[in-house]
């Protein structure tokens, strides 16, 4: 009697796709940036199904990810999904120079998210189910808001906006941005503690005292106004009467001390760790308690894995980790997803009024209600890449965002 042996699908191209489209539908975002670029790495096999996965660094610096890519794709032709953590530790070792952080790491966590995203089709699975578990029935979320756009009319029509599409909580920016005068941003402790209050005060007023509001520095990418950590404990002094779900972001990254004496200082819970990749760079932070909440980003972090182990290492400090979402709609699901797995995970990042490059590939299982997300529960991530999709946003050069320098100036 003969016998049917199944056998594993197993990978034969791995190829990647840079898209550009409108930044977000979000009128207040819009001011500030109206296109996004994104890349998503796919992965192609001898069956049917093909794993999606994307990257943060599409968002930054498109052009770079698919050489990359192409160097690490040997290593993926003819293998199975059996065993992710030994494929990452293969491109992860094959790179040891030059990604044990940064650019090189990102890109491998787009490829591998694209490996969980194929088994969790082929098992039928969401990601959450294949990385332990599903740890929570539903985790609170918020609109993630860019700038806090000036006159406070419009501030509060902001916040308006955002819960009317179902939200209870909101993140802005320091500092303002108006039509005609762009970005401000206080650089004394004095003027940082005071404009921060007095914008903290009426938005808590106007958005009610059960409202989750968080405030971000975005001091980690700033090219010349970055907070020394004299104004930021100034700034996050000032706002703790206010109940803040977090200060995202009042440093730059390059001082770990800082960011352990800025969290002495104030009882204002201090997040970040967005532009930190590879649990190895994690662990100058984590080590000195640099962060109340962490931030690891699934699609830049370095890997699905890594996310878990730095939530792990944040767990283990008694802290809890808050997503970083701002890809596009692979980017989004891939922390979602990560997020419910992760037990200490506190708050999701999602942003709000989004356009077609999250619509268009998210494939109906993000369902939030009442201010807080559902476990999604469709297979793989949940996302589509089709060719129409690839159609309708054709990539341009130079559309990818990066702080504006002299001899390089953003323009969209």
């Amino acid at each position: 009697m003969s016998r049917i042996i199944s056998t594993p699908l197993k990978i034969t191209d791995v190829h990647t796709t840079l898209l550009t489209g409108p930044c977000t539908n979000d009128p207040f975002i819009r001011e500030a940036r109206k296109l996004r670029s994104a890349a998503f790495i796919e992965i192609l096999t001898d069956g049917p199904h093909t794993g999606i996965g994307e990257t943060y660094a599409g968002y930054f610096c498109p052009e770079a990810v698919p050489a990359i890519v192409e160097f690490f794709k040997p290593i993926l032709i003819g293998q199975t999904v059996d065993d992710i953590p030994e494929l990452w530790r293969r491109m992860y070792q094959c790179g040891n120079f030059w990604c044990r952080v940064g650019l090189g790491a990102s890109v491998i966590n787009g490829i591998e998210a694209a490996l969980w995203d194929l088994k969790g089709k082929l098992l039928g699975q969401p990601v959450h189910a294949l990385l332990g578990g599903c740890q929570h029935t539903r985790l609170p979320c918020y609109a993630t808001g860019g700038p806090a756009n000036y006159p406070k009319d419009r501030l509060a029509k902001k916040i308006d906006h955002y819960f009317s599409l179902g939200f209870r909580g909101l993140k802005v920016a320091t500092g303002s941005r108006t039509p005609d005068a762009g970005w401000f941003t206080p650089m004394t402790p004095a003027a940082a503690a005071d404009f921060e209050a007095d914008k903290l005060d009426f938005m808590r007023k106007h958005a009610g005292p059960e409202a989750w509001l968080m405030l971000d520095g975005h001091m980690g990418n700033s090219p010349g106004q970055t907070w020394t950590v004299e104004i930021a404990i100034a700034a996050a002094k000032a706002v703790e009467p206010f109940n803040l779900v977090f200060f995202e972001e009042p440093l730059h990254y390059t001082d770990p001390w800082g960011y352990a004496e800025l969290c002495r200082a104030t009882t204002t819970p201090i997040a970040g760790g967005e532009c930190l990749t590879a649990s190895y760079e994690w662990k100058v932070f984590v080590s000195q308690d640099c962060f109340d909440i962490g931030q690891p980003d699934a699609s830049f972090t370095g890997g699905i894995g890594e996310f878990m182990a730095v939530a792990k290492m944040m767990e283990e400090r008694g802290r809890k980790i808050a997503t970083h979402a701002w890809g596009a709609g692979a980017s989004l699901m891939q922390n979602i997803h990560a997020g419910f797995a992760a037990p200490n995970t506190c708050m999701l990042e999602v942003a709000p009024d989004y356009a077609g490059l999250h619509s268009d590939l998210i494939d109906g299982g993000l369902v939030m209600k009442d201010g807080y997300m559902l476990p999604p529960d469709r297979p793989g991530w949940g996302v589509v890449l089709t060719d129409e999709i690839k159609r309708r946003y054709p990539f341009k050069p130079g559309s990818g965002e990066f702080n504006s320098v002299p001899g390089k100036i953003l323009r969209d």
